[in-house]
């Protein structure tokens, strides 16, 4: 028994991995639904994430990923810094998930607040909640993610913003790596702060003026100019998406079409954004307080290798964001399938897979563990889509949008399907 801890996007694509290589999986997500940030966030393949999502699917990932595709409400837009977007609908997106996982056999288990671990020697015999529950699995993977709780969005941020992650109501984050006795990468205990702010707000369409949403709906984004006084330059410094950190964020309102309207800024103030023309009675609906501030994300990582296997636990693997400094859902979907299909290799007696650097999937991870040993590395953020990895991708030749060219090199690395072949 595979058993996943958190059920955002690396939960997610960590669980269908496993049922897909032949083990029983069991995923255990705390609050009433799945995909955590990915409920909020919509923007698929812009830049080198297009190149890292072809290079999963070529590997076998293709019957996860499709359904993404199936709730799209964009494809190929260019926005600023940004070239070829899909924008999923975040409205629609978990029903479908939930379902693809439900339909692959997994045991999906909600809401289920893990809070403690049994140890047995060096390795985790199972998990215990918050409601009373214990269960026991053969391999473990933490995708709890690295975001609030609420005393650190107090510490490093404003307070609770009330964000989709929503712990006043259902707990505050609690890591499985921690749990088991593991000493984390914590911002602060000697290492640079590299905590940071979730990057953009989500305004209810409805209430918005109809011309600017027939527009956003029509074109999937809207580039407003802000007046000089409203440039956002010192505000982008905080955002964890640092590839939006860009001039043109600073200057311009920037929304995408992604069922809400999604706003390239972490907060923005209510009262001065109802100034603008078509926002006269904008609301907010992620975070409730996005005039105020957003989530602190990065507070706690996982240490692990390169085939995202946690050190110090014999039968603990990691994904998404517990891996590094790693930004973005297809970077969680990526560590995800890669976590998975290991923990079921761990079932199966096999040596875990590590990606090879010829791929921009397997140089992204070692890349970043490699930099993360530098104090200079612990303060970037790592994304296929932009900041310093994009331009290192584009350096090395690993970007591209040649689909065929992308299988070729899967292929030739014999890793065509991979997470589709039964290990057990």
């Amino acid at each position: 028994m595979v058993i996943i801890v958190g059920g955002g996007w690396a939960g997610c694509a960590a669980a269908f991995a496993a049922a897909q290589a032949g083990a029983r999986v069991m995923l255990l997500e705390k609050t009433d639904m799945l995909l955590g940030t990915g409920l909020v966030g919509g923007i698929m393949r812009n830049n080198g994430r297009f190149t890292a999502l072809e290079e999963v699917w070529a590997m076998g990932a293709g019957d996860f990923l499709r359904h993404i595709e199936g709730v799209a409400r964009h494809r190929w837009l260019d926005f600023p810094g940004h070239r070829h977007a899909t924008l999923y609908d975040v409205t629609r997106i978990e029903p479908v998930i939930r379902r693809v996982l439900l339909d692959a056999g997994i045991d999906v288990k909600l809401p289920k607040r893990v809070v403690g671990v049994l140890k047995k020697g060096n390795s985790i015999a199972g998990v215990y909640t918050a409601q009373g529950d214990t269960f026991n699995g053969d391999v473990f993977i933490d995708t709890t993610g690295t975001a609030g709780p609420v005393k650190n969005c107090s510490r490093y941020g404003s307070g609770c913003a009330m964000c989709i992650l929503r712990c006043p109501a259902f707990g505050p984050r609690v890591s499985l790596t921690a749990k088991a006795g593991i000493e984390e990468i914590r911002a602060g205990d000697g290492f640079p702060h590299f905590e940071a702010m979730s990057g953009s707000c989500k305004l209810d369409k409805k209430s918005l003026a109809p011309w600017l949403v027939e527009r956003l709906e029509r074109e999937g984004k809207v580039i407003i100019a802000l007046p000089e006084y409203l440039h956002k330059h010192d505000l982008l410094n905080k955002k964890a998406c640092q590839q939006y950190n860009l001039e043109e964020f600073a200057r311009n309102l920037i929304l995408l079409d992604t069922g809400h309207a999604k706003l390239m800024a972490p907060y923005f103030p209510l009262e001065v954004l109802r100034k603008l023309e078509g926002f006269e009675h904008a609301r907010y609906a992620d975070p409730y307080s996005g005039s105020k501030g957003n989530s602190i994300r990065f507070m706690a990582i996982a240490p692990c290798d390169d085939a995202l296997q946690v050190e110090g636990v014999d039968n603990l693997f990691c994904a998404g964001e517990k891996t590094g400094l790693l930004v973005g859902h297809t970077e969680a979907i990526v560590t995800g399938f890669l976590a998975g299909y290991n923990a079921a290799r761990y079932l199966a007696g096999k040596k875990p897979l590590v990606l090879p650097d010829s791929l921009a999937t397997g140089d992204i991870i070692s890349f970043m563990h490699r930099e993360m040993k530098k104090p200079e590395g612990l303060k970037k953020k790592y994304t296929f889509s932009g900041a310093v990895y994009f331009q290192r991708m584009q350096d090395l030749g690993l970007y591209t949008t040649d689909v065929e060219l992308i299988r070729q090199r899967v292929a030739r690395l014999g890793l065509l399907n991979i997470y589709k072949k039964k290990v057990l």
